[in-house]
């Protein structure tokens, strides 16, 4: 009978493990591919930059970062089976020393040394996260959002792929 109760608390303290700290603001959603490679594009995302993905999912966005533009890339997510998953695709498309995976809050994390960050998040929260932004990313920094907007920060530029609206801003100078 101990024996029954050790292995049921076991299987429950990992299950308890995989669940995200908080419930997550939204669900996970994958970014097409073509979308993917535009908003990189978009952001003119090079050998030299930092790509962080909030709320990154399976991690689609700073592995191609990585591997098509010489990037590096940290992923955040609440979710710790997708920041396993995540670390698990990059591992198996070769750029897990060029890319992490982070569980994290992304209203918590330290974003400060992000060259570029990317978004699929709704509006709302891109307007709960506009003044993390703008507080801990360098001017110059750029943010790219799919599909969402960022309240009344007007985009520096606003393309549509397949589709689907991508917006891009530059920190301004403080």
């Amino acid at each position: 009978m101990r024996a029954i109760v050790l292995a049921v608390l076991s299987v429950a303290t990992l299950a308890a493990s995989q669940q995200p700290k908080r419930t997550p603001d939204i669900h996970f959603v994958p970014t097409p591919e073509e979308v993917v490679e535009a908003m990189l594009r978009l952001a003119e995302v090079g050998p030299n930059d930092i790509v962080y993905d909030l709320g990154s999912g399976d991690g689609r966005i700073p592995i191609a970062a990585a591997r098509r533009f010489g990037a590096r890339g940290i992923g955040i997510d609440l979710d710790p089976k997708l920041v396993a998953q995540a670390s698990r695709n990059a591992q198996d498309a070769g750029v897990a020393d060029r890319v992490t995976f982070v569980e994290a809050d992304i209203f918590e994390a330290d974003i400060s040394n992000a060259t570029v960050v990317t978004l699929y998040l709704l509006t709302s929260i891109n307007d709960r996260l506009r003044p993390k932004l703008l507080k801990e990313l360098r001017p110059g920094t750029r943010v790219v959002s799919h599909q969402f907007r960022m309240g009344d920060w007007q985009p520096d530029r606003e393309i549509v792929v397949d589709f689907r609206p991508l917006f891009l801003w530059r920190v301004p100078k403080r």
